[in-house]
């Protein structure tokens, strides 16, 4: 199988030169919008020419980007082209607006076809919708990339996908990772048989179990991790072997509630940075989770990968009526030089709710810790002070453990 373009093989020392003069340039386009020109005020964007550098700079929220927008809409101030500049414009829940271009492939998702097999010769019937939302045109921007013909199918109306899909000779299909089975089964049902041999799925979760009936009838089934706003993040290739990050942004997994990068193989949130240069988002969150896998994958592609979605990193918790969330406990940390790590459980303790508070620390007063807890926390808890090293690397800085049978 050929590779999208050489990017995909570069070697650690000429991704890190090429990241050295797109960086800057980026960063320089981010401090020229009224979204950014604050959040980057005094930032050099010559001196921020790398990975390292870039963990310098503040992540930008995306309740950050709602309010923006609501103050300056449609896009917050953080795009270099007016709306009137773009080919779309979707409304994703929220509600939060994000742009779409047609030119190239705007969101990156060729790369992610190419690898699961999908070109030239394919008919794709892409089951992501079309209305408000991206997704749909996501995929169509990246099939047009690789040369694919496409059904723009949205969802719903199972029999008439059947059909279609049967009279205009679909290969492969993009959409959710189960609603391929529904159309599967609706087929059987009808005594139709389709031609279904690729499927490149999103936007939900591929079980072993899901992937492997596909095997089983015929089709690779290959998935990527995107979003509206930053387009393609990373994607399976067929080493199946974690997802490959996209060649046009930066993966850095993060203390989740901070911009701070736990070590290589610890899980945290994952925070973007895209090398889009319409829409340049610098250090967005995702709250997501997920970790970065050591080496390279088998398949020759050398850049970084990560082991998908691994949870929510917004562990934001009631406890005793009081909101606890992660930037408070990254607060905590801050706040005393001996911490190392914290991380807060919430429990029962009879009918009523207990904290407790372990913090990471060689040494430090135990008594300060508690005083810190309850001006930074809000809530009195029982301190418990481990040695370094001692916490679960699960990216967990809330863990709720209450049950309510």
């Amino acid at each position: 199988m050929s590779f999208f373009d050489m990017l995909e093989t570069r070697s650690a020392d000429e991704r890190a030169a090429d990241l050295a003069k797109t960086l800057p340039e980026q960063i320089a386009r981010a401090k020229s919008t009224a979204g950014y020109a604050k959040l980057l005020d005094g930032v050099d964007p010559a001196a921020v020419n790398s990975a390292e550098a870039l963990a310098a700079l503040p992540v930008l929220r995306k309740s950050e980007l709602s309010r923006a927008q609501a103050a300056n809409p449609p896009f917050g101030g953080f795009t270099v082209k007016p709306a009137t500049g773009f080919g779309h414009i979707f409304q994703s829940p929220g509600p939060i607006y994000e742009p779409g271009g047609v030119d190239g492939d705007w969101w990156r998702m060729g790369r992610f076809l190419n690898a699961a097999g999908i070109g030239q010769g394919d008919v794709v019937q892409n089951c992501f919708g079309y209305h408000l939302t991206p997704a749909g045109m996501i995929f169509e921007n990246g099939a047009r990339a690789v040369g694919a013909a496409v059904l723009p199918a949205g969802t719903g109306q199972t029999e008439l996908q059947v059909t279609a899909a049967r009279d205009v000779g679909a290969t492969a299909y993009a959409g959710t990772p189960d609603y391929l089975k529904v159309i599967l089964d609706k087929a059987d049902a009808m005594g139709v048989e389709l031609m279904f041999s690729k499927a490149a799925v999103g936007g939900g979760a591929l079980f072993p179990s899901l992937r492997q009936e596909y095997a089983d009838r015929g089709i690779s089934c290959l998935q990527c991790y995107a979003t509206a706003d930053l387009g393609n993040i990373a994607y399976e290739s067929p080493a199946m072997e974690g997802l490959i990050t996209d060649e046009h942004v930066i993966v850095e997994i993060v203390t989740p509630g901070t911009g701070n990068p736990v070590a290589p193989g610890e899980v945290g949130e994952v925070v973007v940075t895209t090398l889009n240069p319409d829409y340049p988002l610098i250090r967005f969150a995702t709250g997501d989770l997920s970790a970065v896998m050591p080496g390279v994958s088998p398949c020759g592609r050398t850049n970084t990968r990560i082991k998908g979605w691994m949870g929510r990193a917004d562990q934001t918790t009631k406890i005793k009526g009081m909101f606890v969330r992660p930037e408070q406990v990254a607060a905590l940390v801050e706040k005393h030089d001996e911490i190392v790590k914290a991380r807060v459980i919430a429990s029962r303790d009879g009918e009523m709710d207990a904290m407790t508070v372990q913090i990471e620390a060689a040494d430090g007063d135990e008594a300060a810790f508690s005083r810190s807890v309850i001006e930074v926390l809000k809530l009195k808890g029982k301190v418990e002070v481990v040695a370094p090293g001692t916490l679960p690397k699960d990216g967990l800085v809330i863990e709720d453990q209450r049950t309510y049978d």
